[in-house]
């Protein structure tokens, strides 16, 4: 059990920190709207990835469509992280409508964590694996190996928006739209690039 609590604290680690559009999200949204905004999109891995991990498992004896299927999420999901940058690029002052608006950033959150090929495989390749060996041992092992793994990838997240959080105070007028449009940048290059992992995958690329 040790062994699987050290693999998914590592894993978790790893991707939580890792740059992708869920991790640029958060630092959208706790910037525009606040800390609780940013935690709520570091949430929405614990309510998409459930179907995730049993999906992973059920393509696994149909890989002959999974390519077809990831490919049109990662398109999805792509133009989709690509509206969002877009979305924050032209950003034109700090006001008070930014942060009195109807954010809804738990939902974005979910939305662009499903359409992500990367949870899809992460648990289609490491993921799934592991969890069957530790099934092996008991019921413990993976949970353990989940339970850890989920601390660590949300928990990151988590820290960042607290830090963004705290920086934002020095935040103001150009330097908070040169920000905004940095990240917006961002975003806009990770969704192209959803959308071409996703055509490679549908055999267009």
């Amino acid at each position: 059990m040790l062994h699987d609590l050290t693999m998914g604290l590592l894993l978790g680690a790893s991707a939580g920190f890792a740059p992708g559009p869920l991790l640029a999200l958060v630092i959208y949204e706790t910037l525009r709207h606040g800390i609780s905004s940013g935690v709520k999109v570091a949430l929405a891995p614990l309510i998409t990835d459930a179907p995730i991990i049993f999906l992973t498992v059920y393509l696994l004896s149909r890989l002959s469509a999974f390519d077809t299927l990831l490919g049109l999420l990662s398109v999805a999901g792509g133009l989709f992280v690509f509206y969002l940058g877009c979305k924050n690029f032209f950003v034109k002052k700090v006001d008070d409508d930014i942060r009195n608006s109807r954010p809804k950033s738990l939902l974005k959150g979910i939305v662009v964590n499903f359409l992500s090929p990367h949870p899809y495989l992460f648990w289609l390749s490491v993921g799934a694996p592991i969890v069957s060996r530790a099934m092996a041992k008991g019921w413990g092992a993976p949970f353990a190996f989940i339970g850890s793994f989920y601390l660590c990838l949300v928990g990151a997240k988590i820290a960042l928006a607290i830090v963004t959080d705290r920086s934002a105070s020095f935040l103001s007028g150009r330097i908070y739209i040169c920000i905004m449009r940095f990240l917006g940048v961002t975003l806009m290059v990770l969704g192209l690039f959803l959308c071409r992992d996703g055509f490679k995958l549908l055999g267009a690329g």
